[in-house]
């Protein structure tokens, strides 16, 4: 079964976006082109709800970035009750599915790992329903104060096991987890 990996770009105090709703914050880690080429290394599809898929789509089709042609040839996969169609600008569209079944469905094909980026609502619903496999937060130096938690503050619980940590590129952390 491939592995749904969840990865994020977090403050120190937890925030995946701004008080505005924007990652505001993004590029305050600095380089990280190797990490990013060994986690393309092991995924073949990427997951989106509907509003991350709107921000990508508006860059990453035409992008002018050493991994635009990477994550431009990935199988893309849309959740989302709301999108029709999902175009990729000159590449294969992206599919779109409804729930959280087509989730499970995905997870039981063949093929490489899945990745998760944003989405942070999607990410809370599939972490509810357990199909997240591993929770990778880049913890960037920086604390905002408020913002879009990435975590729900519903007073639930999830045990967390820590898969890796390590210093990384800018003086912040690349932390992985999986939920148990």
């Amino acid at each position: 079964m491939r592995q749904l990996i969840f990865q994020e770009y977090v403050t120190l105090d937890g925030y995946a976006a701004d008080a505005a709703g924007e990652p505001s914050f993004f590029g305050t880690i600095g380089e990280h082109e190797a990490e990013d080429r060994a986690t393309f290394e092991r995924i073949d599809t990427m997951l989106l709800g509907a509003e991350t898929y709107r921000l990508f789509v508006g860059v990453w089709p035409s992008a002018d970035h050493p991994m635009a042609p990477l994550l431009n040839a990935l199988r893309k996969v849309v959740v989302s009750t709301t999108i029709e169609d999902a175009p990729w600008g000159s590449h294969e569209p992206a599919t779109v599915v409804r729930d959280l079944d087509a989730v499970r469905a995905l997870k039981a094909e063949d093929g490489k790992d899945i990745m998760l980026w944003g989405s942070i609502s999607l990410f809370r619903s599939l972490l509810a329903a357990g199909l997240v496999d591993e929770v990778e937060l880049r913890v960037c130096p920086l604390l905002l104060g408020a913002g879009r938690s990435l975590f729900p503050a519903d007073g639930s619980r999830l045990g967390l096991e820590l898969i890796e940590a390590r210093p990384w590129a800018g003086n912040g952390v690349l932390l992985r987890y999986r939920p148990n």
